[in-house]
């Protein structure tokens, strides 16, 4: 019998989706891109959404974050409508998006120079105790001694990694995931899944990521929310029951196989028609 994936005693929810819909266009350029969605995540907890393209993830993420306000229905974030009042949000996405003119330290010190209250104390503490907080960061994903590189000195993986760090540096209540490792080849990806459950594990962030790979979010998530495109929907609700720290090795757990399997049928069968019309 599996022990369940670690959580935060006496969890509370954190994020809620109630009867949430959202509309892109308008008239007859309608596109309705999520249908009616129900979706808590408890505070310190980490869900992933999959699904086939064009079926709403995105848009979650971004109500969420409060890019996006839903057609109808309600998007709470620490118990309040989403935007009532500020809360700290760290992203990744799938390109790194690293300042070229800043060095590696600096494009990860950016989040502490613009978002309150660490803004305030920037300049005083720039070269002290924010400096000495992303140089951990930078040692916790193995980018010790590049703080002085800039982007076009770097791999691919060494800039993901920095990406994630510049997403933590200001202690995020929630973080958005986009598929941040969706450039990267098969072992540099893997590698970062550990990093990520380590980061996880270490600062307990909320966590929502958006993936195309089931491996990954069953190795990451505690939670999968299957969903269906046109309009998106969320049909199914798995709860990963992996303790962790997981490993790669994992992955070749015949229950871990039998996850994955299951998964990608149900998006199968939640996958448009190849002839429906966007």
């Amino acid at each position: 019998m599996l022990a369940p994936p670690s959580a935060p005693p006496h969890a509370e929810t954190y994020v809620a989706l109630e009867r949430v819909t959202h509309t892109y266009g308008r008239d007859d350029r309608q596109v309705k891109a999520l249908d009616e969605t129900n979706l808590k995540i408890d505070k310190g907890d980490f869900i992933a959404l999959v699904g086939p393209s064009g079926c709403g993830k995105s848009t979650i993420l971004k109500l969420v974050t409060g890019l996006l306000t839903a057609s109808s229905g309600y998007v709470f974030v620490a118990g309040r409508e989403v935007g009532a009042e500020p809360v700290r949000v760290g992203i990744a996405f799938q390109n790194p998006t690293l300042l070229p003119w800043l060095t590696l330290r600096d494009n990860v010190m950016l989040p502490l120079k613009i978002v309150p209250p660490f803004r305030q104390e920037y300049h005083a503490k720039r070269r002290t105790e924010f400096r000495d907080r992303v140089d951990a960061l930078l040692d916790q994903v193995g980018l010790g001694g590049f703080g002085s590189k800039y982007p076009w000195q770097l791999s691919g993986g060494m800039m993901q990694r920095a990406s994630l760090c510049r997403a933590l540096v200001h202690e995020p209540q929630l973080l958005m995931l986009d598929e941040p490792f969706g450039a990267l080849d098969q072992f540099t990806r893997e590698e970062l899944w550990a990093i990520m459950q380590e980061l996880w594990i270490a600062h307990r962030p909320t966590v929502l990521l958006v993936t195309h790979d089931l491996k990954e979010a069953a190795y990451l998530a505690n939670r999968i929310c299957v969903m269906q495109a046109r309009p998106g929907r969320i049909i199914d609700d798995t709860i990963v029951l992996f303790p962790r720290p997981r490993t790669i090795a994992i992955s070749f757990d015949p229950r871990f196989v039998a996850l994955t399997q299951r998964l990608r049928e149900l998006i199968v069968v939640a996958s448009p028609p190849k002839d429906s019309n966007p």
